[in-house]
């Protein structure tokens, strides 16, 4: 069957994401068996809460008993191999970009990570007057609004895609796109949701 782009261009964005759907390989190679995606997703969601459970009366136990003052070892070797991490990690962000390659979506998410414990532990860590100054300055002017731009402009980019192809609404939110595999789901396709607020009755995840 034959559509042509007259056809195409009259089709409402519901029956568009449809055929996306529907041309996509139904046994991508590669990719692991419905069963044991749902068993990985179990276990790793499993463990994310385990850990998030366990942090919680580590944090307070380091809260009670940690001292307020403390000598560092390998100070010197601690920050020169952080800036060397967060240099690799600008650099592979940039060429990411520049190549306009999938992989500048994690690299630019990690930098702006990296960026942001930058600045907390300058700050914390710097002792009061010239010291603390220079530390908030560089916060505030250069690290943090730069951390801004490699974390909000990566998932920009992630929702536009999304739109483009039909997976959510442009009216929608990010956290509402699901995850544009129907192997992940039971019904083998990827679960819609109508927006009550879309006049399109444009179809997105959940």
């Amino acid at each position: 069957m034959d559509l042509t782009d007259e056809q195409i261009a009259a089709m409402t964005p519901a029956e568009r994401r449809d055929l996306i759907l529907r041309l996509a390989p139904r046994e991508p190679a590669g990719l692991p068996s419905p069963r044991t995606i749902e068993r990985i997703r179990k276990w790793r969601t499993a463990l994310m809460l385990l850990c998030a459970l366990a942090l919680i009366p580590w944090t307070v136990y380091l809260g009670m008993t940690l001292p307020s003052h403390y000598v560092a070892r390998n100070w010197v070797a601690t920050w020169v191999g952080f800036d060397i991490l967060l240099l690799t990690m600008l650099v592979l962000t940039a060429l990411a970009g520049w190549k306009r390659k999938q992989l500048v979506f994690p690299t630019a998410f990690a930098t702006g990570v990296l960026l942001i414990c930058d600045a907390w532990f300058d700050t914390m860590t710097s002792h009061r007057g010239a010291d603390l100054t220079q530390a908030l300055l560089s916060a505030f002017l250069v690290e943090l609004p730069l951390a801004f731009i490699l974390i909000a402009g990566p998932l920009r980019l992630l929702r536009y895609v999304a739109i483009r192809h039909g997976m959510i609404s442009p009216k929608s939110h990010l956290w509402r796109m699901p995850i544009p595999i129907p192997d992940l789901y039971p019904s083998q396709k990827v679960p819609p949701r109508v927006d009550p607020h879309d006049d399109e009755g444009m179809p997105h995840g959940r």
